[in-house]
């Protein structure tokens, strides 16, 4: 019995994006809003230094090797066909 697959092709699964200094902005912004000031930082000083500290110190994110599914499956459709 012969198997029939044209194309075999597999959608990656999404990953959930890390935000390194996702905290430390929202307390910053959550500062502002309720000083209704973006433009004295005397209100949100420590914040604003705590979010510089934490994008300063921050590792960068490393890239991520694409999954070799899809040309494992082409080749896999070749040998079937």
């Amino acid at each position: 019995m012969a198997i029939h697959i044209k194309n075999l092709k597999v959608r990656p699964r999404k990953n959930a994006i890390n935000v390194m200094c996702a905290p430390q902005l929202t307390t910053l912004l959550g500062c502002w809003a309720a000083s209704n000031d973006l433009h004295s930082m005397s209100a949100c000083r420590d914040a604003a230094q705590d979010l510089f500290h934490c994008m300063k110190t921050a590792p960068m994110p490393k890239k991520m090797h694409r999954p070799t599914i899809n040309y494992h499956l082409a080749r896999l459709g070749k040998k079937i066909q």
